[in-house]
């Protein structure tokens, strides 16, 4: 076929014998393949040619509520303030640091500054993501690193910052992350394995041409990961299964010496650990499952406790999930889930306990910047559907808030023009399941366009969250929604495990129940919803879409994890040991039976399906680019409507989508085009 053909006639996928009749989508670099997924490419550009000039207004609509020239708060740390720049035309944020002014202020001194890293010239107009992004601890040096495909291997490099050399060092398979030890000389980064898994852990010292392996973890499950505690003054790596995770811990002034286990791994035993200071002693604090599955909080004090010294600080509670901590010298800031909200509560030395208050009803909210370890402040990025972003800085012992910056929506905007809801719906087990909704006031009061999101995967939680691009769609008329499902951790760690294994059919029929409440509300209609999902969330969506189309007029599947049977049934594979947690193993007859029962390749059959936009990034690692196309083409092969079904894959990136700012815009205005030719509006 020509090009001009596609616009009239889709890519035909032919078959194979076999169990999976697509399978030969998966021969990656094959020209057959790479034709195939071209075709679709040009038959997407074709399908959705008519919106050219709507895309182009869309993109220049949304790039233009975005102050593109920008300065992010500056963080202090030692003699410096650093920082970021974004220029108006550039991709990518340049970063900065400037000498620290006397008065100790966050007033940045530009002809002071110095240009630390312009990922724009590294980029050279491709693909790049920044991984590690280290400065050492005398200041002097910048461990950054780089992927330049998508496919989230990386490699390493050290500039020497008063020189301007930098040193790529020689090694390969790296995960991207670099942590210093305390003599800025000595680096320690993770290797991967076959399956794409951060299985070693490797020493470096600058100058040298080898590292030495320090750790190996051959349990295809766990994770290994580095960092640097708190209080600065030890490493720590975590390594972590989806149920089980086992610290080890080592005096970051001597990098030389092995890691020590605070507690040996015990199935089922979930926890983390962060060093600090406790009634004025150093000491190790450890957020712990063992009393329960909303974890509490132990301390230990000494340099390398065994279980035995553990002591209770904070009980488990049935209520309250702790997701995490954040320490500090002055204060003990605990990160809580509570009726399906995040709140931080602030334990200040000496002081009355306290929980930050906020002005909104369903909020984002997380510590973004802790600062230094003594620093009588934190940052909190607080933000809901209808507010911008802001960073808010804590006085820890008054809980004192001030906004230091709001994120700018330039041109018209009024955060009151939008009304933002807590709504909920009824799941046919009875369970009450949280919407989160923002409309555009004026349309309040009859049934408008909805788009409502999913995921509901890995305990993740999707908080309300501010987009510039969003306001495209409310402006317009069309509301947005999430739905919070089981699998999500919305409402605590119970809720997750309600969605996964032998549960996971709770997050398909939440996300159904979800929809049926939008529409009895009079909210909506079923010839007005669109859905969308990414990754696991296009699971959802995939599930969903199989088991009651006809509630939906669209469907936007991004990097969709929707061949999860064949996926999980190789464990050779990226990441498949390591979801069996998540999935369960489909080599146990009844797990085969329970995921083939609801994974969305396997469950396409001939009824019609609503239209249908689907993205994938060719060099994924996650969720490898055949999982959409073998779907789509079988989708194809099978539905009974004429209804738009489009596949866009990306053919230079990976998991995220394309990597600059701009690209990303560009992204968003084909799907809201997609969604605009599709309703008609």
């Amino acid at each position: 076929m020509t090009e001009s053909t596609y616009a009239n006639s889709a890519p035909v996928a032919h078959t194979i014998e076999g169990s999976d009749p697509y399978a030969w989508l998966q021969n990656r670099d094959s020209k057959e393949v790479l034709d195939y997924l071209k075709a679709e490419n040009q038959y997407q550009e074709a399908q959705l040619a008519d919106e050219a000039e709507r895309r182009e207004a869309l993109f220049e609509e949304i790039k233009g509520r975005i102050r593109e020239t920008d300065l992010s708060l500056p963080s202090p740390w030692g003699p410096y303030l650093y920082y970021t720049r974004t220029q108006a035309g550039e991709e990518y944020a340049r970063h900065f640091r400037c000498p620290r002014p006397a008065d100790n202020s966050q007033q940045v001194d530009e002809e002071a500054e110095h240009v630390l890293l312009d990922p724009n010239a590294l980029a050279n107009g491709g693909f790049i993501s920044l991984g590690a992004f280290s400065i050492s601890p005398d200041h002097q040096r910048l461990a950054y690193s780089l992927d330049t495909s998508g496919e989230e291997t990386y490699r390493l490099f050290v500039k020497e910052l008063t020189s301007g050399t930098v040193t790529e060092l020689p090694f390969e398979a790296c995960d991207g992350s670099m942590t210093w030890a305390n003599d800025s000389q000595t680096l320690f980064f993770a290797t991967l394995d076959d399956t794409h898994r951060p299985h070693k852990l490797l020493r470096h010292t600058l100058g040298e041409t080898a590292a030495h392996e320090v750790f190996h973890e051959p349990d295809g499950r766990f994770f290994l990961h580095c960092y640097r505690s708190s209080s600065e003054r030890q490493l720590i790596l975590l390594l972590n299964s989806k149920t089980t995770s086992e610290s080890w811990v080592l005096d970051a002034d001597q990098p030389a010496s092995p890691f020590h286990c605070l507690a040996p791994r015990v199935e089922g035993h979930d926890y983390s650990v962060d060093h600090g200071l406790y009634e004025g002693e150093w000491s190790w604090f450890i957020r712990t499952n063992q009393d329960g599955i909303n974890f509490a909080l132990y301390h230990a004090k000494g340099e390398t406790p065994t279980r035995d010294d553990w002591t209770l600080l904070i009980a488990h509670d049935d209520a309250v999930m702790l997701e995490g901590l954040t320490l500090n010298a002055h204060a003990l800031c605990l990160s809580l889930r509570e009726g399906g909200l995040p709140i931080i509560e602030i334990r200040p030395s000496g002081l009355t306990p306290y929980r930050v208050q906020l002005p909104d009803a369903a909020y984002s909210l997380y510590v973004q910047d802790s600062l230094e370890f003594e620093s009588p402040y934190i940052r909190l990025r607080y933000e809901a559907l209808n507010r911008p972003a802001q960073v808010r800085q804590l006085t820890l012992s008054t809980g004192e808030q001030s906004v230091l910056k709001e994120t700018p929506v330039l041109g018209p905007f009024n955060a009151d023009d939008y009304v933002s809801q807590r709504l909920w719906a009824t799941a046919p087990d009875g369970t009450r399941v949280p919407i989160s909704l923002v409309v555009k006031r004026s349309a309040l009061g009859q049934p408008t366009p909805l788009y409502m999101y999913g995921y509901g995967a890995y305990g993740e939680s999707l908080d309300p969250w501010f987009s510039h691009a969003r306001l495209s769609l409310l402006d317009r008329g069309v509301a947005f929604a999430i739905a919070h499902v089981r699998g999500g951790g919305e409402l605590g760690e119970a809720w997750y495990r309600a969605g996964k294994q032998e549960h996971k059919h709770n997050t398909f029929s939440d996300f159904i129940a979800c929809a049926e409440h939008v529409i009895a509300q009079g909210l909506t209609t079923a010839g007005q919803l669109v859905i969308s999902g990414g990754s696991a969330g296009g699971l959802l969506i995939g599930a969903v879409l199989n088991q009651r189309p006809e509630l939906f007029k669209a469907a936007i599947a991004e990097v969709p994890f929707v061949d999860v049977l064949n996926t999980m049934l190789d464990p050779d594979l990226p990441l498949t040991v390591t979801e069996y947690d998540e999935w369960g193993n489909p080599q146990e007859p009844d797990v085969y039976e329970r995921i083939k029962a609801y994974a969305p390749y396997e469950n396409v059959r001939a009824q019609a399906y609503p239209a249908m936009l689907v993205i994938a990034g060719y060099n994924d690692s996650r969720v490898q680019y055949w999982e959409a196309a073998k779907w789509v083409a079988k989708l194809r092969a099978s539905k009974t409507d004429d209804n738009l079904l489009l596949l866009k894959t990306e053919l230079d990136a990976g998991h995220g989508g394309m990597s600059g700012r701009y690209q990303a815009l560009r992204d968003v205005a084909l799907e809201y085009a997609f969604v605009f030719k599709v309703l008609g509006l």
